[in-house]
């Protein structure tokens, strides 16, 4: 999952992408409108996490561009203005929810959460394909009732293909979703991740299988089950 966190304030920001980060997000952050208006125009994320008080622009501003060219992803407003009329105009503007400054974390991450179940946007927090479950939540990969050690980056990978499984992922689409801006990437980063991952879950007996369309991308399958 990729966020864009658009919040002018360094601290704040800083402690945002640490939390989010921890949970297992890829985590872009930038302080201006003009900047979080860039990043939403060059990458297809998950959801943004958008500060109504920045330097430039009021957020909504930002927000009111996102809306206008179609894009339906979902924004979290951070504000300091606690009055209802100004919450009533954040979510007449497309704002899908509100979290009021000061921010506290675990409840930022749980309406994270809430905003990604909602329908056509990332819904179930435990997946499950073939005699595998992955607990996004957790991070915990089970195979036939067994915890299976895999790393961060594996999971990401996991989660990504699972979410779309029977569906050919293309590379360049991982790559997005996978890393943030900040990320050092190689050109064959995509390439070593899942072949950890498949052998990973070879030696766990996961009757899953990934599989490598050449020139396209990878598509994740239990065995026997037809794919496109």
């Amino acid at each position: 999952m990729r966020i864009l966190i658009v919040e002018d304030h360094d601290v704040l920001a800083k402690a945002m992408k640490v939390a989010f980060e921890s949970e297992g997000y890829v985590v872009d952050a930038v302080g201006r409108c003009e900047d979080g208006e860039a990043a939403s125009e060059t990458v297809s994320y998950d959801i943004i996490v958008l500060d109504r008080g920045l330097p430039d622009k009021d957020g909504l501003e930002l927000l009111r561009l996102i809306r206008n060219r179609g894009d339906s992803t979902p924004v979290l407003l951070l504000t300091a203005r606690t009055q209802i009329n100004e919450r009533i105009e954040g979510l007449d503007s497309g704002g899908d929810d509100y979290v009021a400054k000061p921010v506290d974390m675990e409840e930022l991450i749980a309406r994270v959460r809430a905003l990604l179940r909602r329908p056509n946007a990332s819904l179930d927090l435990v997946l499950s394909l073939g005699n595998l479950k992955y607990d996004t939540r957790s991070r915990e990969v089970q195979i036939n009732g067994s915890i299976v050690g895999v790393s961060r980056r594996e999971t990401d990978v996991l989660e990504l293909l699972i979410r779309r499984s029977g569906r050919v992922v293309p590379k360049d689409v991982m790559e997005e979703k996978l890393y943030g801006f900040d990320d050092e990437v190689s050109s064959n980063s995509v390439e070593v991740h899942v072949s950890r991952l498949r052998k990973r879950l070879v030696e766990s007996g996961a009757d899953v299988m990934i599989k490598t369309r050449r020139g396209i991308g990878y598509i994740i399958s239990s065995n026997g089950a037809a794919v496109d």
